[in-house]
């Protein structure tokens, strides 16, 4: 047992507790079938990252649920680790690269790689030591990478499997590009912005005809690459056209008309321009009419050489420049605005290209309906489950994955080929020979996404393909905690490759949290400067306060707000629960943590609210319902705790009855400990220390028995008790501040009710607590003249007048503030009663002349209220 400094300072505290938890080992957990295990890994951040408010909320929650459950006796596995983000790692070292005067080409890909590794040892640990300064208790001991030995090897075996199954194939389609990255992307990597543009409507002309089709495109630039104009076969406009020939503008290609039930007659001109290698649709529908696929721009998105006249410009200059000379030859029918969805680089937010490529793909269909079952029978569940349906909505229409990316860091696809027979081998092994020929072999040049990967997760790190005690005792894994938009990114991935390559289901559960806004409820961003760093607003107020701001009214799947206000609410609350500790542990003689021996009413009475708070902390955990958890931990803390119970029991721990003295600090110990052990999941720090001042015994708070319901420490009777003590001084101290009575001036009171057992009980807490002299209690109502009367639930409680204030001096004061309102407010009404002051004054001077006279005169009406009282 030991006395705690005057301030709580979380600077001196944070590092020497955590530095304790470490070396206690208290984090790491290995197989023991004893015990149930409780898995969890965290989402890999980047590499690359460095701690947003993201991160933040999303560690804070999965921290949140693991302390839980190892204080409940569970096996808890935390499993920590990092992303090589692909895309994000390589344009960091690019840019650095840039600042050299030099590009990834100059280095070569054995060279750059290596400087990515170094970059990697550099900086790719500074993540981490920023989720132990939030107080994450991972099992660092086993941290992993996407790219360690373990993760790589697992990915080459998935791979090949799937290539074997036929779930893998490389095929020429067409693809999201984004010019900036310079990679393809999946579709779960394109956002959809809306924007302002317009649609233009061209003349095809009919060769040798004076007629012409309108088509109406909002891409006129990709004309240059049309192959055909397919009408719908019903339309009976066109019919007349069908297996004509038409000159394609500027190009003077010719290019037929075909009939295809994709066309919508009714949309637009019913006719339908087709550009196979820029358009998804059109790439279908090439296939189905044998039409020439003519890619017209190249990987950073300028016009090739198959756009003639405009090679070279950019894809909007060559929009710009294909509209002016549509207009000069007369070909442009009409511009309309047109509002509609762009897809953008998830990225770097640059509008993607549809183009026609060789990749590589993962076969959906078939992964797809093992990941659906498990979620349409219940074996995982989404928290909450209106996440459910958005995931089977995708499900239920995913497209394949394309899974090559034009990258050199990642993991590279195991894909040989041999330039001398043709033959292309994939392989779970580097080879160097062609296995049909003996020639020599070069390897597939692209990586994988990093997303693939990240989809092995729950099982990758621990240790598959290989049947590892790990793998065994905590596959599958308890809870997912993530937020919203990587739902298709990373969720989805690890449901399919858990069924497919596992047999079940990577996770139980699937927790989803919202976005961390602004005060203002904006999305954090660069633009708009809004972003918070997470480090900093530990150094200022503590990890405790930032982990208790973005626990309290954390509402599963709905995004929340972030300020400064509200974590200087959370420094209070833990200056609140320092304090009183600091008062327990001042006045504390006994050498251990019981039940007190002969419990008093507000013994048994705070006992029981802990009791029922535990049951309710408890209960909310399990459901996902943490922000609820947390308030009603707070309301007990800070009420009932706090404000009620201390301040109750003062008189007994500066009073002379030892046993009375010795049951109330019994019980002070009792609660408070128990109180920090629920709280210690949100708040770490703060309770480990005071816990550990505590004489409970315990090394740690961390591994101490979560508290348990129990209807041995239910006192429904002393809790309606003291509810009806407690309402009634509540009632009186209310109306002691309404009348402005000094706090020292005590007054008798006589209490008329039909429960006299009960305010005898509470006699001395009226004396204590709401400046009572005597406490008189008649069970039948006498005439109480010239007494102030508050009625509440049980009881009357009559004040002598006299008592709480000198009724002369009183009526004397209200009295002057009664003339003195008069006078002002004739005064302003003069005023605004003068046609001169109200035609010159500005409208500003005027409306505050007018609130004034309505504030004077409410407060008349008070005064008045008061003298007639009196």
């Amino acid at each position: 047992m030991k006395n705690l400094e005057k301030t709580y300072e979380p600077r001196s505290v944070e590092k020497r507790l955590y530095k304790k938890w470490e070396e206690g080992g208290y984090f790491h957990a290995e197989v023991d079938t004893s015990k149930q295990p409780y898995a969890v890994v965290i989402p890999p951040p980047n590499v690359t990252g460095q701690l947003h408010m993201g991160h933040a909320l999303d560690e804070t929650l999965q921290d949140i649920l693991i302390r839980f459950r190892r204080m409940q006796g569970f096996n808890a596995l935390w499993l920590p680790g990092t992303d090589h983000a692909g895309i994000a790692t390589q344009i960091r070292v690019e840019q650095a690269l840039r600042e050299e005067g030099l590009t990834r080409f100059d280095l070569g890909r054995e060279k750059f790689l290596e400087r990515v590794w170094d970059w990697k040892e550099k900086y790719g640990g500074r993540i981490i030591e920023q989720l132990k300064a939030i107080g994450s208790s991972c099992d660092w001991d086993r941290t992993r990478f996407t790219m360690d030995e373990g993760c790589s090897h697992a990915v080459r075996e998935v791979f090949v499997n799937l290539y074997d199954k036929g779930l893998i194939y490389r095929g020429y389609r067409i693809i999201n590009w984004c010019p900036r990255c310079l990679t393809a992307l999946s579709d779960a990597e394109v956002e959809y912005e809306e924007h302002t543009g317009h649609f233009w409507h061209i003349k095809y002309p009919v060769k040798n005809s004076h007629e012409y089709i309108v088509i109406a495109t909002t891409r006129p630039e990709t004309l240059l690459g049309d192959t055909a104009v397919a009408v719908h076969p019903d339309d009976t406009r066109y019919a007349h056209l069908l297996g004509k020939t038409l000159v394609l503008p500027l190009v003077n290609r010719e290019i037929p008309v075909i009939a295809d039930e994709y066309v919508d007659k009714e949309f637009g001109t019913g006719a339908v321009k087709i550009t196979p290698a820029h358009d998804p649709n059109d790439f279908e529908v090439g296939k189905r009419h044998n039409l020439e696929c003519i890619k017209i721009m190249d990987s950073e998105a300028r016009i090739n050489a198959a756009g003639g006249a405009y090679e070279g410009l950019d894809r909007y200059e060559a929009r710009k420049k294909i509209v002016e000379d549509l207009e000069k030859l007369s070909l442009l029918l009409k511009v309309e605005e047109h509002k509609h969805n762009v897809g953008e680089c998830h990225r770097c937010h640059t509008v993607v290209e549809p183009t026609a490529s060789d990749q590589w793909f993962v076969k959906m269909e078939p992964l797809a309906k093992e990941a659906i079952r498990v979620v349409e029978d219940g074996e995982i569940k989404f928290v909450p489950e209106r996440f459910s349906k958005i995931y089977l909505n995708w499900m239920n229409n995913v497209h394949d994955w394309c899974i090559s990316r034009q990258l050199w860091w990642g993991h590279r696809i195991p894909a040989f080929y041999c330039d001398s027979c043709g033959e292309m081998t994939v392989s779970k092994t580097d080879i160097t020979a062609c296995p049909g020929c003996g020639a020599k072999v070069r390897q597939e040049e692209d990586v994988l996404d990093t997303w693939f990967s990240s989809a092995l997760w729950p099982f990758s790190t621990l240790g598959f393909p290989e049947k590892t005690p790990e793998l065994d005792y905590f596959y599958p894994t308890a809870t997912l905690v993530t937020g919203y938009d990587i739902i298709f990114f990373w969720v989805a991935r690890m449901i399919f490759s858990g069924m497919e390559h596992m047999g079940k289901i990577p996770f139980k559960h699937v927790f989803i949290h919202g976005l961390v806004r602004d005060s203002q409820g904006r999305k954090m961003s660069k633009s708009l400067g809004n972003g918070i760093d997470p480090i900093e607003i530990i150094d200022k107020y503590g990890a405790d306060a930032m982990r208790f701001t973005l626990a309290t009214n954390n509402s599963p799947g709905n995004d929340m707000r972030f300020s400064d206000e509200r974590v200087e609410a959370s420094r209070n609350f833990a200056n609140k629960v320092w304090n009183a500790s600091r008062f327990v542990l001042m006045n504390l003689q006994v050498e251990k943590c019981e039940l007190p021996c002969n419990p008093r009413l507000e013994d048994k009475w705070i006992l029981s609210r802990l009791n029922n708070t535990v049951k309710a902390v408890t209960e909310n955990l399990e459901r996902f319902e943490l922000g609820i958890a947390l308030g009603k931990l707070y309301d007990f803390i800070w009420d009932e705790f706090c404000d009620w119970y201390i301040e109750l029991v003062k008189p007994r721990l500066y009073g002379e009855d030892e046993s009375s003295k010795a049951d109330a600090q019994r019980t002070l110990v009792y609660v408070l400990a128990n109180t920090m052990k629920l709280l210690h999941p949100f708040m770490p720090f703060i309770t480990e220390e005071i816990y550990c001042a505590l004489p409970t015994g315990d090394e740690t708070v961390m591994t101490a028995a979560w508290p348990v319901y129990t209807k041995e420490l239910s006192y429904p009777q002393e809790e309606r008790e003291m509810r009806t003590i407690s309402n009634a001084i509540s009632a009186v101290r209310n109306r002691r501040a309404e009348m402005n009575v000094a706090p020292s001036r005590r007054a008798d009171m006589y209490i008329v009710t039909n429960e006299s057992s009960v305010f005898e009980k509470g006699a001395v807490f009226f004396e204590k607590l709401a400046g009572a002299e005597r406490v008189i209690i008649q069970s039948e109502e006498a005439l109480h003249e010239g007494c102030v009367c508050v009625v509440v639930e049980g009881a009357k409680i009559f004040i002598p007048l006299s008592d709480l204030i000198d009724v002369a001096a009183e009526r004397e004061r209200l009295t002057k503030e009664k003339e003195r309102l008069e006078s002002e407010i004739a005064r302003v009404d003069q005023k605004l009663s003068n046609d001169g002051f109200v035609s010159k004054a500005p409208e500003k001077v005027i409306a505050a002349e007018r609130e004034k006279a309505e504030k004077y005169r409410e407060m008349y009406k008070k005064v008045l209220e008061s003298i007639e009282k009196l």
